[in-house]
């Protein structure tokens, strides 16, 4: 019962938090356009400035993943959980505050900055926390509702874009960031595995290391949790499933992120949507995910298997992408977005897959090495899709077809889908794995 409701907590905290995200989605073109380009319909200025913000938010979610993993491994879920949920704030205050040119530009600079640390490290901590509460032969459907929650708070922000105006909107944002940070501190119980941990890292004893030898020595240990290469490497070899995973993961976040970066131009572009339109159309996808994610995958996932869902997903995936490229009419982007039936199942999948490879104390690190696999997309992507979705939707073209870079990004879920047919169920590791971690004691 008790983790049941640290369960039930940790799913408001998310609801919340995405909330807050979630709802700006549908009016930041507007904005970034009408700071930018005002009154165009086509801007590759704002295309490339979001490419290199996801590039640079990108590389820096490279390193801190793997080291929130690996912190919250040591010092518990809801010490790290309270950063990013606290640095969220920030940039969603700007924005309430004013979104003149000047306030765009200075929201821009330090979304980019707390977003280094924040981008994924929520979700990465959560499903570090599932880890931790579900056993092994549960966590498929918990990732799924984990996820369907998400979906959820995608539906309700999106769907509420369409009744605020633009500045309500991040009026209401900041207090849903600073309301979902409260709640987690004042509700969530803590989730710490290792059993040798003797001070939370944000207690005030920490100060005591400075006359304290011995406690000054421990608080170095921090920066030991810094993962390295060899660490990184004996994870990859220490399961091929694990590597397997690895590969799927990477192909498909590059692909989400180039969708992610390009379709909002391409449908302004095209089709001349503006944030009522757009609002709609990820309350569909949003819809459909949730429907699928509480009521097929906890149905789907123990007849079927992870892995097999798994490849369903991606191949969805990679079909709506094609959809998007080649729309001919307004409608076929919502007939498009109703494939988030199935290729929710990617992601929730992916993670369950991971969690099976790695030992109970080593959750974070995983599911903080496969976000850093995905943040290292995030960087790629946008230096690949970023400047080819700026060059099909301007005059320049070499040829005329403007969904050319979504096309593209099609081709990349589809190598993730092919990858993930050749991954194979094994039996889940039922106990820590040995891996070469410098960190620990010989």
């Amino acid at each position: 019962m008790g983790r049941l409701r640290a369960f039930s907590h940790l799913c408001f905290t998310v609801f919340l938090h995405n909330f807050a995200m979630f709802i700006t989605t549908p009016v930041m073109l507007d904005i970034t356009m009408s700071a930018l380009c005002p009154g165009k319909f086509e801007c590759s200025l704002a295309i490339y400035l979001s490419g290199f913000a996801q590039a640079i938010i990108g590389l820096g979610s490279v390193v801190m993943m793997p080291l929130i993993g690996n912190l919250s491994d040591k010092y518990g879920r809801k010490a790290l959980l309270t950063v990013p949920m606290t640095l969220t704030i920030i940039p969603l205050a700007i924005l309430a505050y004013s979104r003149t040119r000047n306030f765009f530009y200075a929201y821009y600079v330090l979304k980019i900055v707390t977003a280094m640390f924040c981008e994924g490290s929520v979700q990465c901590l959560s499903l570090a926390y599932v880890a931790d509460n579900v056993p092994e032969g549960r966590r498929a459907s918990a990732f799924g509702i984990l996820s369907a929650v998400a979906s959820c708070a995608f539906v309700c922000g999106t769907l509420s874009t369409r009744f605020l105006s633009t500045a309500a909107t991040f009026q209401v944002a900041t207090a849903m960031a600073m309301l979902s940070a409260v709640y987690m501190r004042i509700f969530l119980p803590d989730s710490i595995i290792n059993d040798n941990l003797s001070t939370p890292i944000m207690s005030n004893g920490k100060l005591d290391g400075i006359v304290n030898p011995d406690k000054s020595d421990k608080k170095m240990e921090v920066f030991k949790t810094m993962p390295s290469i060899e660490d990184m490497l004996a994870l990859l070899k220490s399961s091929l499933t694990f590597s397997q995973a690895a590969i799927v993961s990477f192909f498909s976040n590059l692909a989400d992120v180039g969708l992610y970066a390009s379709l909002l131009y391409y449908l302004k572009a095209r089709f001349h949507f503006d944030k009522d339109q757009f609002a709609n159309l990820m309350v569909i996808s949003g819809v459909a995910g949730t429907i699928s994610q509480l009521l097929l995958m906890p149905i789907l996932a123990p007849i079927l298997g992870e892995e097999r869902l798994l490849s369903i997903g991606l191949f969805f995936n990679c079909a709506h992408m094609i959809f998007y490229s080649i729309a001919w009419s307004f409608w076929v982007p919502y007939a498009a977005a109703v494939f988030s039936l199935f290729y929710v199942f990617s992601q929730p999948c992916i993670c369950s897959i991971v969690s099976k490879q790695v030992g109970p104390h080593e959750q974070g690190k995983a599911q903080g090495f496969i976000s850093g696999i995905g943040s290292f997309a995030n960087v790629a992507s946008p230096l690949v899709f970023s400047p080819l979705t700026a060059l099909f939707l301007s005059e320049e073209a070499p040829f005329d077809f403007p969904g050319f870079s979504i096309m593209c990004v099609g081709f990349a879920s589809m190598i993730a889908f092919v990858q993930s047919l050749m991954i194979r169920a094994i039996p889940p590791i039922s106990s820590q794995r040995v891996g070469n971690c410098n960190y620990m004691e010989a």
